[in-house]
């Protein structure tokens, strides 16, 4: 490290974090009016000019888009994007054909429609040309193959539309409801599945979470602090940054197509280090004042410390992020830019908006107390030894037991990921307050569970001469039928230019059973090439289930890439901001298995229904296959904020005293309460997340929160003082010939001068 103006005898050194957090705490009032008026203009310009929020999202090149691109060439009514609407009536719903035609008619008129189907009529049909292919090939042919149950008291219309429903908006569903309203007035019970029902559902509020979150972080902080308005100051500082950011996401949203779940998962990032964030700033600036120093010059020496550890720590989880691009495919990509968004506006807030209410509020910041104020220990006084140092020392005297029984938990909460299911949660799972939950268990009791997610079998017989089309029909029609793990099969059609044959496939498993996507690529895989074997015909399979099946693949052979990527990143950054190779190697290894381990836990709860129904989910689910990589990339990220923090302080420590036991000893004494209280708050923001009607974030909300939970205690208080003492100082050696090429970052502003000389009010020690 290059030695500082303070160590040649020159004057303080005075950076630009300093100068800026100096210049918000003397300017308060301009900071503050400058972020309300910014915040209030975005939101107000997001309302008015602001995107919708929408999963139409394709992959292209699949096997599944191609398929589709097929159908809509062929026959475009048969193509587009289908929707099931339900129908069930405890009589017939065959005494139901005059208010059923009028339904039909109506859904073809509305925008975007490019067919509707009436599932009376359709049923006769095709049990028509059931029989009379029974007869031709002597085979027993299922009875129910219509959309019309054998009972007469389940149907559903399938709708297609030339783009995805969900992306309609609300007020689109205005016209659908006065569509099946003559059915609705009949008596019939009418329900919408799949994209129609995704957009039935109440737009998500994330309004209680919030509240819950932001109620356990004020207790973990006036009983960590004491201080009031310490206590509440994160908590409105993460707020204004969040509402920032978010109304940029929106902005955003105007351009690029961002899921559905991308503003809660904002929301959730945004909060979680927004919070940490500030707590880091105020915990140093408070110390700042015990030591006696002037309110404006101890915001701008807390920003120019604990906010430069506050921009690494950022810019490290904007970086783990961002990482999620490496896996091609962009809907992954921007739920990770939908999140970094947040993160940007929270380094915003916590570099600018904190130290202008620090300035606000003077010395007044301990005036409303519940108990006497505490705050960070100054890194270079000789103060009395508390319990986190003598922690410490145990932990030294026994590194490989304490290391060993870190380990051992890590790993047995890690073994559950050894069994993961990747898939696609289905509507199954949905609360029955739901209509698309109501339309899967119509469907499911009338059609068998695999109806929830036909797979459409389409064979390109464009190059097949003539005189061969009918052996590969009929070919084709006995590989499909004797295909395993299949309930139904459907007679193959052709298109009405004849160049393309169609079938239906119903799996004897529900959509997001492992046994449904095991089909599909035996179709994909064996069965249609067996099927169009010594022709020019080219097989797909597409449809919803297909493309969700085609998108597992594709995330589950990239995954691997992705923690590849991500671990390199913040390996690199690690390395440069603390120039210790076996540093950084440790920090990559443990956040590893502290992931692992939360992983674990969650396929226990979600995939083998350890307390899955308790929150709210309906049975045993697989795992979405994009959480596992959006977990991997915001854990990693995440984790590096108190990994800066804690090496920050064992490296200026060190580099001080050249004693590397004392060092870690020393900072985990200065730095466990406000690590584990600013745990405390991450988890109970993350945690709070579960109590969404959405499965997704559910499991987003549990990972995240049992991962901070892990790395904060088992990984922060166990393995990595047991490790940092193993290594001793060898955990600082770096190569001089990548020392040379390293960037120099200075995490903790080692530089910068102690803005003055402990006071005569001495902090209290943190024990």
């Amino acid at each position: 490290m290059s030695p500082s103006h303070a160590d040649k005898g020159g004057p303080p050194a005075r950076g630009i974090l300093r100068r800026l957090g100096e210049w918000c705490a003397r300017h308060f009032v301009i900071v503050l009016v400058a972020w309300l008026i910014a915040v209030v203009a975005l939101q107000a310009l997001n309302r008015s000019v602001g995107g919708e929020y929408s999963d139409n999202f394709t992959i292209p090149g699949v096997q599944s888009s191609q398929g589709l691109d097929v159908l809509k060439a062929h026959d475009p009514q048969a193509g587009g994007y289908s929707s099931q609407i339900v129908l069930h009536d405890d009589e017939s719903l065959t005494a139901l054909s005059s208010p059923m035609s009028t339904t039909v008619g109506d859904l073809e008129k509305l925008p975007h429609v490019l067919s509707a189907q009436n599932p009376l009529t359709q049923a006769q049909q095709q049990q028509q040309q059931s029989r009379s292919q029974q007869q031709q090939s002597q085979q027993q042919q299922p009875d129910n193959v219509g959309p019309l149950s054998t009972d007469g008291k389940t149907a559903y219309i399938t709708v297609r539309f030339d783009v995805q429903p969900s992306t309609l908006g609300d007020d689109y569903l205005t016209g659908v409801d006065r569509a099946v309203e003559p059915l609705r007035d009949a008596g019939a019970q009418v329900e919408y599945g799949g994209p129609l029902g995704e957009l039935a559902r109440p737009a998500p509020d994330d309004r209680v979470s919030e509240a819950i979150g932001f109620g356990v972080a004020i207790v973990v902080l006036l009983i960590g602090f004491g201080s009031v308005l310490a206590a509440v100051m994160p908590l409105v500082t993460a707020l204004v940054a969040v509402l920032g950011g978010l109304a940029v996401l929106g902005l955003l949203a105007a351009a690029f197509t961002f899921a559905t779940v991308s503003p809660t998962l904002a929301t959730m990032i945004g909060l979680g280090v927004g919070i940490d964030y500030a707590l880091f700033l105020i915990t140093r600036h408070r110390q700042n004042l015990m030591n006696g120093a002037d309110p404006a010059r101890a915001a701008g020496h807390a920003t120019a410390t604990s906010g430069r550890a506050v921009l690494v720590s950022g810019c490290t989880v904007i970086v783990a992020l961002m990482g999620l691009y490496a896996s091609g495919v962009s809907f992954i990509g921007k739920l990770g830019l939908a999140a970094a968004v947040t993160v940007v506006s929270a380094v915003a807030g916590a570099l600018t908006l904190v130290p202008a209410l620090l300035g606000l509020l003077g010395r007044s910041i301990d005036r409303f107390t519940v108990r006497r104020p505490v705050a960070e220990a100054d890194a270079t006084a000789d103060q009395p030894k508390g319990t986190w140092h003598r922690y410490a020392k145990r932990v030294e005297r026994r590194p490989w037991q304490f290391l060993a029984a870190g380990v051992a938990a890590v790993v047995v909460l890690a073994i559950p990921v050894f069994s993961i299911q990747l898939g696609h949660i289905g509507d199954g799972a949905d609360p029955t307050s739901f209509t698309d939950r109501r339309a899967y268990d119509l469907m499911t009791d009338a059609f068998g569970p695999g109806s929830n997610g036909p797979l459409t079998v389409v064979i390109d017989q464009s190059d097949v001469p003539s005189s061969q089309r009918a052996d590969l029909a009929s070919n084709a029609q006995k590989v499909l039928d004797a295909v395993p793990g299949a309930a139904t099969v459907t007679p193959l059609t052709t298109t009405q230019d004849g160049d393309v044959l169609i079938a239906t496939v119903y799996s004897q498993k529900s959509p997001q059973d492992a046994a449904t996507t095991d089909l599909a690529n035996r179709l994909v895989d064996h069965t249609l090439p067996q099927a169009v074997s010594g022709t020019d015909a080219h097989g797909y399979v597409t449809g919803t289930t297909a493309a969700q099946v085609d998108f597992r693949d594709i995330v589950a052979s990239r995954l691997p890439l992705i923690i590849g990527v991500v671990v390199a990143l913040a390996f690199l950054i690690i390395l440069a901001v603390f120039r210790g190779l076996l540093v950084a190697l440790k920090a990559a290894v443990l956040n590893v298995l502290s992931i692992a381990a939360s992983y674990g836990v969650v396929v226990a709860v979600f995939q083998w229904g350890w307390g899955g129904p308790a929150l709210g989910v309906n049975g045993k689910v697989p795992i979405e296959s994009y959480v596992p990589m959006m977990m991997f990339a915001i854990i990693f990220g995440l984790s590096m904020d108190y990994e800066i923090f804690l090496l920050s302080r064992v490296h200026e420590n060190y580099m001080r005293t050249k004693n590397a036991e004392d060092a870690v000893a020393h900072a985990l004494e200065i730095t466990a309460r406000v690590i584990t209280c600013a745990a405390l708050i991450m988890v109970s923001v993350f945690a709070a997340f579960i109590i969404s009607d959405n499965i997704v974030v559910k499991m987003l909300g549990l990972g995240l929160a049992v991962s901070v939970l892990i790395d904060a205690t088992v990984v922060r208080l166990l393995m990595v003082p047991a490790v940092m003492t193993l290594l001793g100082s060898h955990a600082w050696w770096t190569p001089k010939w990548l020392d040379r090429v390293l960037p120099h970052i200075d995490a903790e502003g080692d530089h910068e001068a102690a803005v003055t000389p402990a006071g005569p009010q001495a902090p209290e020690r943190a024990s």
